[in-house]
């Protein structure tokens, strides 16, 4: 039986904290602890907000860390016309479909409606997508299009869900709620999403599965946040005929306040800690990670 293939992926869009050092000292724990492999892959497919310097200091942090992966590290931004070409097989199914409105047209829409009763949400509290993108017909679609406008494709939701029927996936960690086992996908809650742009022909939810799979990874350890997106990836999986990892989703370090820590809400970042004579072993005690034996 071949070792397990762990991964870490983080976003060149910032400076790693601890959160992320809890995450990827996991990794690296349970793949040597169990005679497997980790991989580190870069998820660079936003392109406004990734940089090099911030790829650089992810190298600069995990090695200082202690942590060892394989050699070739993987980046999304080279891999684009792979993802591309999955989503022409998608929309070759009927799967797929243009939507012209922006943020901005669905938060007023969806405020308007909140006013006489709650909008249906996601698991990330975000509102669903109404589908007048759906509503279009070809002519139109195909004139916005030429004319330049920007979209979004997204996945036809119900069409997907026919097609794939029940989905579950084993979970080796824990949900929201404990969950733990055989855990059912469902898809339906995140309703219509994105899986490319006009300016980007992938999404999170499209590369993540298409890398794991192509990339032999066994055994999926992250937060507990994207515990629920894993019924979007089970969804994907079988659409594209991919093969799904284990999945073990752990807790997340979270703030004073509560909040998880994040990029966006200026968590410490590693190089902070290191220049304050912070040691890796300190790093471990403070989030809560023993020594590996």
């Amino acid at each position: 039986m071949p070792p397990p293939v762990f991964r870490f992926a983080p976003s060149p869009n910032g400076y790693l904290h601890l959160g992320h050092a809890y995450s990827a000292l996991l990794n690296a724990d349970l793949a040597r602890a169990s005679g497997g492999k980790l991989l580190l892959r870069i998820e660079d497919i936003d392109a406004t907000r990734c940089r090099p310097e911030y790829e650089a200091a992810i190298y600069e942090d995990l090695s200082w860390l202690g942590i060892a992966w394989e050699p070739e590290v993987r980046r999304q931004s080279d891999h684009l016309a792979l993802y591309r070409d999955a989503v022409d097989r998608l929309a070759a199914r009927g799967l797929v479909y243009p939507a012209f409105d922006s943020r901005a047209e669905i938060a007023r829409l969806v405020a308007a409606k909140d006013a006489t009763a709650p909008w249906p949400r996601d698991p990330d509290g975000a509102p669903l997508y109404p589908g007048f993108g759906k509503q279009l017909d070809a002519d139109e679609r195909a004139q916005l299009m030429q004319s330049g406008a920007p979209y979004a494709l997204r996945l036809d939701m119900d069409a997907a869900i026919a097609l794939a029927g029940d989905l579950a996936w084993h979970e080796r960690g824990h949900g929201p709620d404990g969950e733990t086992g055989t855990v059912a996908a469902r898809p339906e809650a995140w309703g219509d999403v994105v899986i490319a742009r006009k300016e980007t022909p992938t999404s999170y939810h499209l590369s993540v599965v298409i890398d794991d799979a192509l990339q032999g990874v066994t055994e999926v350890v992250r937060g507990a946040d994207l515990f629920w997106s894993t019924s979007v990836h089970r969804l994907l999986q079988t659409l594209l005929d991919l093969r799904a990892p284990v999945y073990r989703h752990h807790s997340l370090l979270r703030d004073a306040e509560g909040r998880k820590l994040s990029k966006s809400t200026g968590a410490t970042g590693l190089r902070e800690l290191r220049a304050a004579g912070v040691g890796p072993q300190e790093v471990r005690r403070m989030i809560g990670l023993a020594a590996p034996a």
